[in-house]
């Protein structure tokens, strides 16, 4: 289910399951920018080592949007540097058709950059996906895609218990072996095609309906319904700093604090008028601990180490990323390293109140 850890990732585990690092330590760790991060760069020259990355790249951007040499180069060499990642999906698409990537490829240079990999619910992600599958051009996939009727807008947000609609799609498509059957499934299709992921939202829903009507404690009178507003004040906000200005951040604090979220996404989220965001979904499952019921969890048992622990909330964390078709937690990933220290947590201290002393300490010279 996860991917073998490379060596530097492995050792970023170990040093947060060894239980040596305070909360302070952490932040330290972080503000002072000692992990190593992974960028776009690294990706692009892992997943195609061949010299010819640059040229390759930079000529493919110079046919497919007919830049100048000169703005396919600085946009190349800006991604290669680390110093930006492709600003949109379409980009990113681009980039694998120009290097030749596999369909795996495209969707972990998607997550990369964003919070999903491929998402086979989506008209431009299931077409472009084919035409990777089948080593066809970028100029042929647009093409074809454009060619293709709209999908009709809704009238009501899907449901959520058609969460297998997309593993469905993903199977029937990956039978098909000309564009004429592409283009009738694509067609047939339409009613069931949609922008919003159905799976991540129902583990949204799941854990913040767990924080609007909370259980009340043991003998304890019943705990009032919280408002959104109440719920982004009283659990989400985790001492982050307000405001947008980002003035006087480092590259750390920043990517940290990127996306952080409002109790105005969180109703356009519950609407299904927003996607929900991966660095969410994770700071809920902090915030409950993933307990959404009364159901036993071995985790609560004073028996288990502390790095049994976090293993086990590894593989659960992980499994419900791959299964709402986001990337795999990523000890290199500044947010993701920051996740990991809340999940080892030990005796009567909570996952949030973990977060919440590094996020104190990271922050402080903000404040």
């Amino acid at each position: 289910m996860n991917a073998p850890l490379t060596r530097s990732s492995a050792e970023e585990y170990r040093q947060i399951s060894s239980g040596e690092m305070t909360p302070g330590m952490a932040a330290r760790y972080l503000r002072e920018e000692r992990l190593p991060l992974r960028h776009f760069g690294d990706a692009l020259r892992a997943m195609y080592p061949a010299p010819d990355l640059r040229q390759r790249l930079i000529l493919a951007f110079q046919e497919d949007e007919a830049l100048s040499p000169l703005s396919a180069a600085r946009k190349v060499h800006n991604w290669l540097s680390g110093s930006f990642k492709p600003g949109d999906r379409e980009e990113v698409f681009r980039v694998a058709f120009a290097l030749g990537l596999s369909e795996g490829q495209a969707g972990a240079l998607l997550g990369l950059c964003s919070d999903y990999g491929i998402h086979y619910r989506e008209g431009r992600d299931l077409v472009y996906a084919w035409f990777l599958r089948h080593a066809l051009s970028y100029r042929e996939a647009r093409e074809f895609f454009l060619s293709l009727p709209p999908v009709p807008r809704q009238a009501q947000p899907p449901k959520t218990d058609s969460v297998s609609i997309t593993h469905e799609l993903q199977s029937a498509f990956t039978l098909i072996q000309t564009t004429e059957e592409l283009r009738e499934r694509y067609i047939a299709s339409l009613p069931l095609l949609g922008t919003y992921h159905l799976r991540a939202y129902r583990y949204f829903q799941r854990y913040l309906d767990n924080l609007i009507r909370p259980k009340p404690a043991w003998e304890a009178g019943p705990e009032p319904d919280y408002s959104l507003d109440a719920v982004m004040e009283r659990y989400l906000s985790l001492h982050m700093p307000s405001g947008r200005t980002r003035a006087g951040y480092s590259l750390t604090q920043k990517l940290i604090k990127r996306n952080w979220p409002n109790t105005t996404a969180l109703k356009n989220i519950r609407a299904q008028r927003e996607d929900v965001p991966r660095k969410l979904l994770l700071l809920l499952y902090i915030i409950t601990e993933n307990v959404t019921d009364d159901q036993y969890t071995e985790l609560d048992e004073d028996y288990l180490s502390l790095e049994n622990r976090l293993d086990d909330h590894w593989w659960i964390v992980n499994a419900m990323l791959i299964d709402c078709g986001m990337p795999v937690l990523d000890p290199h990933n500044a947010f993701d390293w920051l996740v990991l220290y809340a999940l080892a947590a030990t005796g009567d201290e909570s996952m949030s109140e973990r977060l919440e002393q590094v996020i104190d300490e990271l922050y402080a010279d903000i404040r």
